[in-house]
């Protein structure tokens, strides 16, 4: 495979990237940046580099939305970068200026959560859908009815993320239920088919969960691609990630910065930093999520042949940003379904 080369002139901004100094307070999801490279940025740059992590979206909207989180770069989902931005809880760095812009692949410029790409650089991309153990259940996983109307090896052995975003839409891509819909009646369907699943839930948790899955403490789990194909991967778990006919839920995390952020210039140097070839390619083969930006292929780990997570052949639907009343929807449906 050919090494994929910077152009002249992203290769000049690189290079002529003013050094940071002083310190950089990172919020992102749990084990998702590379630790290597954080030493690798502390080294170069002079900058002391703290790193907090989140489980879900919505812890990380909550912290933002009480002020003064004292975080300069966060890593939101498409959708929650669209509701931070439409708060005005996120920083206007005019992220197309960057020279890690420059190294983003056209179908990622220009989306909706960021149309003139103001507030945001892209750094992983992927899908969300469930994983089973293959030592409790050896039937298909073609389909989302393995997981929200389990056969009999996995009645009362599955378990589901203990927040609602991904799993109400998987179970729309199931039900053939719109996301984002205002139709009470459409969300009585997914209240439905939860309420009838909850029984067969061993545990609502977005923790801990290689090792619930990995070792057979339950047959199946709502789960990231990735993290799916790491723990197979790495820790040769008698895993499998279901390719469901109806689809997966697809996700891209950006890297943005919060609005009244102390370290603005650190946190634009890292995404800089982040997503040169060498540095991007490092972030691919620790984290296993496809990745936005453009690697260095010869360096890159995973391909279609040892990592079909990565490489979904079934349709992937985007969780999107919904009305305040499609919301409010969401957030009932799950408030009874764990009362």
């Amino acid at each position: 495979m050919k090494r994929l080369l910077l152009t002249t002139a992203a290769a000049t901004a690189f290079a002529g990237a003013a050094q940071a100094e002083g310190s950089l307070n990172i919020f992102a999801w749990s084990d998702s940046i590379a630790p290597g490279l954080i030493e690798k940025f502390e080294q170069e740059n002079d900058v002391d580099v703290t790193v907090d992590s989140f489980n879900s979206n919505e812890d990380l909207l909550t912290r933002l939305q009480a002020g003064a989180s004292g975080y300069d770069l966060i890593t939101p989902s498409q959708h929650f970068l669209k509701i931070m931005m439409d708060e005005g809880l996120l920083e206007d760095i005019d992220a197309h200026d960057l020279a890690a812009y420059q190294q983003v692949q056209d179908e990622w410029k220009g989306q909706w959560w960021d149309p003139e790409n103001d507030f945001s650089i892209p750094l992983a991309y992927g899908t969300a859908g469930f994983t089973v153990n293959r030592d409790v259940y050896d039937g298909p996983v073609d389909s989302w009815a393995v997981y929200f109307e389990p056969p009999k090896e996995l009645q009362g052995n599955i378990a589901s993320l203990n927040y609602p975003d991904e799993v109400i839409g998987a179970a729309q891509l199931y039900l053939g239920v719109e996301f984002c819909t205002e139709d009470p009646d459409e969300m009585k369907k997914v209240y439905d088919l939860l309420v009838a699943q909850k029984p067969d839930v061993a545990v609502y948790a977005s923790d801990n969960i290689e090792n619930r899955i990995g070792s057979g403490e339950v047959g199946a789990h709502f789960w990231w691609d990735g993290n799916s194909f790491r723990t197979r991967y790495n820790d040769d778990a008698p895993i499998e990630y279901a390719m469901p006919k109806e689809g997966l839920v697809g996700w891209i995390d950006s890297m943005a910065v919060p609005a009244g952020a102390s370290n603005v210039e650190n946190a634009k140097a890292f995404m800089n930093f982040i997503s040169t070839p060498e540095n991007a390619t490092i972030q691919y083969n620790y984290y296993a999520h496809s990745s936005p930006v453009e690697l260095d292929l010869e360096q890159a780990e995973y391909t279609p042949e040892n990592a079909p997570e990565l490489f979904p052949d079934v349709p992937v639907e985007f969780s999107r940003a919904c009305s305040p009343a499609a919301q409010d929807l969401v957030t009932r449906v799950w408030t009874q379904l764990l009362q």
